[in-house]
């Protein structure tokens, strides 16, 4: 990220998962009613403008990817408080709405991101006069200078109670000491503890057209100040997360299978480039 500017990225993550309240068929795969009125009529136009064409399917996929990852981490969270956890991190938290609509009436989250993100996002609820939700904290981290260990304990997370984390659309912009900075972290903390996260396959990994609609991706997020680095097969990723257990891997087609199936409209995932991921202590 450039270090004044909020991300680009994020906005871009928030229009399509606004978008897909708006455009897609019910029943939603994510039902976030906060997703619209965050953006309000600073990006209203904007979001009028979102392509929502079925003859472009890959847009149409990737906003899938948005919306299917945040349902992804946000079942786990709930099997995760089912068992007792009390604290949620979103690590590069962007625009999520999830402390809004919490339903989890002991669950206490922590939003962690760069200070400038937080601050576009404070302003945007400002303007929406969305008020503050209860049992949240914002913590400011530049995860590439900053102990995450530090700034979360310093704000009242509490490590010797398990937790769940959701690492949501961050990993591809780390450099691999920082992944696995914060791996090691979160592989430290009491049994219960859980981590959501998504991550994308290497170039060489995909096949020739993937291999264009990445470069083309690529492209896009590098001129927004925010390139991709870091990738991982499923097998190198497994190695990372050796400490954790239970694995649970999808790729597009188990994603199809549990979020877009029996769809009335052109909503699933193409390709094989991301993945989603989750891991227990």
């Amino acid at each position: 990220m450039q270090a004044a500017k909020p991300s680009r990225t994020a906005l871009r993550v928030a229009m399509r998962r606004a978008a897909h309240q708006l455009y897609d068929a019910k029943p939603l795969v994510l039902d976030d009613p906060v997703a619209v009125p965050i953006l309000g009529s600073v990006y209203a136009e904007e979001l009028r403008r979102t392509p929502v064409r079925p003859d472009r399917p890959w847009s149409v996929s990737l906003r899938a990817f948005m919306v299917a990852r945040s349902r992804f981490a946000e079942d786990h969270l709930a099997q995760a408080v089912a068992g007792g956890v009390e604290q949620y991190v979103l690590l590069g938290a962007g625009l999520d709405t999830f402390a809004h609509r919490n339903p989890h009436a002991r669950l206490r989250v922590f939003e962690v991101d760069h200070p400038a993100t937080q601050q576009w996002k404070r302003e945007l609820l400002a303007e929406g006069k969305l008020s503050a939700p209860e049992r949240h904290t914002y913590i400011s981290v530049d995860f590439e200078t900053q102990t995450l260990a530090a700034q979360l304990e310093e704000a009242g997370f509490d490590r010797c109670a398990p937790a769940f984390f959701a690492w949501l659309g961050v990993v591809p912009y780390l450099t691999l000491p920082a992944f696995r900075s914060t791996v090691a972290y979160i592989a430290s903390l009491p049994q219960g503890t859980g981590l959501a996260l998504d991550y994308s396959q290497p170039r060489h990994a995909l096949p020739p057209l993937e291999k264009l609609a990445l470069d083309s991706l690529a492209s896009r997020v590098r001129q927004a100040g925010e390139p991709f680095q870091l990738f991982f097969t499923p097998a190198e990723i497994a190695a990372e997360l050796a400490a954790f257990r239970s694995i649970e891997d999808l790729g597009s087609p188990e994603m199809n299978a549990r979020y877009f199936a029996g769809r009335t409209d052109a909503l699933k995932l193409r390709g094989a480039a991301g993945r989603l991921l989750c891991a227990w202590i």
